[in-house]
């Protein structure tokens, strides 16, 4: 059967490039790539009905492995269900290798079942799209199919990393005969791809010392980063033993510094202009993707630093706080150990200019302890409110876990209340496009590669939106989803615009009237409920406790006492 034959070329590759973990969706046209990769010994799959839950599942898995993981699904509507997990995973820089089955080109427009054009059916949002050919007969084939694969899989997993579409073309027959042996050549093309990292010459270091040096008040502040432990430590030398303040909000993975500035947007939140002056830095270095905070980003812009250096080793560089004035081409790791190593603080600080570091440094501490206590003030004499609840859920994570958070309001709540230094959580948050819609399938997927525990707090939009990611029969025991439940899009009360217009309750909260109780019956995940704080703390502890099973938490809230609370909160 010279389809399979070429399609089994093409897996044995990817488990030779230990592209390993696939996520099929059923389907008849994609039936030689779901067959070979079924019966490679070397290969991990999973099958999911629904496209867009796939993809967000896949997405999941390779945030946490940072390995590429492949998708798999048939031709037609299928293919454009891939389409928000995929722009999800190009703006937060995560491998996919998505294979998609298809109809050989002569049969387009030419009204056939399942038909639409799927050459580069992705756009802008993978990092690039290929197209096999129909027809192998050919040596030239072989060696074309074999090229792109490997081109594909190297370019998805180099910086910035990313998806990469290959669209397989795929002619009847599509099943083998029920005799017929699958065999997966012994012999098959491998390129590797050797990256490397960028290194600043002798030159450029001492211009990069000389601005440090004549640069008072220097910040760093981080975006949205993976954890990175020897990041972290770096960070901590540089801020303990320097008096760097360094900015870092949920996303950025730095919580474990026991310093780091997690309140940021809690702090300028303030409207007062002497103190923003006083915060404002002379030297901005700012590494990772987006930060989630609207008031760091309008006080950056405000403060107009001097110097602003951007660490990132290549691709495109944004430059959200129109302030950049350079970047640099190297890992933020490298720089950092670098720039750490090579400056001999005594050197060329005088005392005048040591105590001027601590006085900036210290002004950022001050005012992350006032914040820390205005947030804690929020909730004494205040309703129960979904704001508190997510503060005692997060206190009370366990140590070593993973915290997912969905978009909307569950990730600004997070993000006020930020994570213990001690905890050691790994944080992840649809952040590259910030959409709600596979929030649930993003955490699951995580929970697949790791025996660590998963939480996931999201709303009840949310979680309504992306049910389907619970459509299978691979539930992980390791998974908490913790539902806030205001029965409706709450958010649309507290933020600017939405809340003082008349179409508020009927065109932005969509008010709905349902629990996640039958989800969780449908699914066979253990069930709890709660509306006040003393169920909470009743509950909590069993809820997280390790003993085989999945669990799901709703929380239940008013959401104008929610209203209440934060008007409170930003009222300081």
């Amino acid at each position: 059967m010279p389809v399979l034959e070429s399609i089994t070329r093409l897996v044995q590759i990817c488990a030779r490039k230990a592209v390993t973990e696939f996520i099929i969706s059923p389907g008849s046209r994609s039936a030689p790539l779901t067959i070979s990769l079924a019966r490679h010994p070397d290969m991990q799959t999973r099958v999911v009905p629904d496209e867009r839950s796939a993809a967000f599942l896949a997405l999941g898995m390779a945030l946490k492995s940072r390995q590429t993981v492949g998708l798999v699904c048939t031709s037609g509507t299928a293919v454009l269900n891939y389409g928000p997990a995929i722009a999800e995973a190009y703006y937060q820089q995560v491998p996919l290798l998505i294979l998609t089955a298809d109809r050989p080109s002569e049969w387009l427009e030419q009204q056939d079942g399942q038909t639409l054009n799927q050459r580069e059916v992705f756009g802008k949002h993978v990092k690039a799209s290929y197209e096999l050919p129909a027809d192998f007969s050919h040596p030239d084939a072989t060696w074309f199919i074999e090229r792109t694969v490997n081109e594909a899989i190297n370019l998805s997993q180099s910086y910035p990393q990313g998806p990469v579409h290959i669209n397989v073309p795929i002619r009847e027959p599509f099943y083998p005969k029920a005799d017929e042996q699958i065999t997966f050549p012994e012999q098959v093309k491998i390129v590797r791809s050797w990256n490397t990292t960028q290194v600043l010459s002798p030159e450029q270091w001492v211009e990069i010392r000389e601005i440090w040096e004549d640069s008072p008040r220097k910040l760093i502040v981080a975006g949205q980063s993976l954890y990175q432990p020897e990041l972290i430590h770096v960070l901590k030398q540089i801020q303990q033993e320097l008096q760097i303040p360094v900015v870092g909000d949920i996303l950025s993975n730095l919580h474990e510094i026991p310093e780091t500035i997690r309140l940021a947007d809690a702090i300028l939140m303030q409207k007062d202009e002497p103190l923003r002056k006083e915060l404002a830095p002379d030297l901005l270095i700012t590494f990772g993707n987006s930060v989630i905070s609207k008031n760091l980003k309008l006080f950056l812009r405000q403060a107009n630093p001097r110097v602003h250096w951007h660490i990132q080793p290549a691709g495109k560089v944004a430059d959200p706080f129109q302030t950049l004035t350079d970047t640099i081409a190297t890992q933020p790791l490298h720089f950092f150990r670098k720039l750490f190593e090579d400056i001999d603080y005594q050197s060329f600080l005088n005392e005048d200019e040591v105590e001027n570091n601590d006085d900036y440094f210290q002004l950022w501490q001050q005012q992350e302890q006032q914040a820390r206590l205005r947030l804690k003030n929020t909730f004494t004499d205040a309703p129960f409110s979904e704001f508190e609840a997510v503060y005692e859920i997060m206190s009370a994570l366990p140590e070593s876990s993973l915290l997912h958070v969905a978009n909307s309001m569950p990730i600004r709540y997070a993000n006020f209340v930020g994570i213990n230094h001690w905890q050691s959580i790994e944080f992840f948050a649809n952040r590259g496009t910030s959409g709600i819609d596979g929030c649930t399938g993003t955490a699951l997927g995580s929970a697949w590669v790791t025996h660590q525990l998963v939480t996931l707090i999201i709303g009840d939009m949310a979680f309504l939106y992306d049910r389907n990611s619970l459509w299978h029969n691979r539930i992980p025991p390791n998974l908490r989803i913790i539902v806030l439940n205001n029965h409706g899009g709450g958010i649309f009360r507290l933020i600017d615009g939405p809340s003082t217009q008349p179409e508020l309750e009927d065109y932005f909260e969509t008010h709905q009237h349902q629990t996640a109780e039958n989800t969780a019956k449908d699914f066979g995940i253990p069930y709890f409920r709660c509306h006040t704080m003393n169920e909470l703390k009743e509950i909590v502890s069993d809820f997280f406790a390790m003993d085989g099973t999945a669990k799901l938490l709703e929380i239940e809230t008013d959401r104008k006492l929610n209203e209440t609370v934060w008007k409170k909160f930003k009222k300081g």
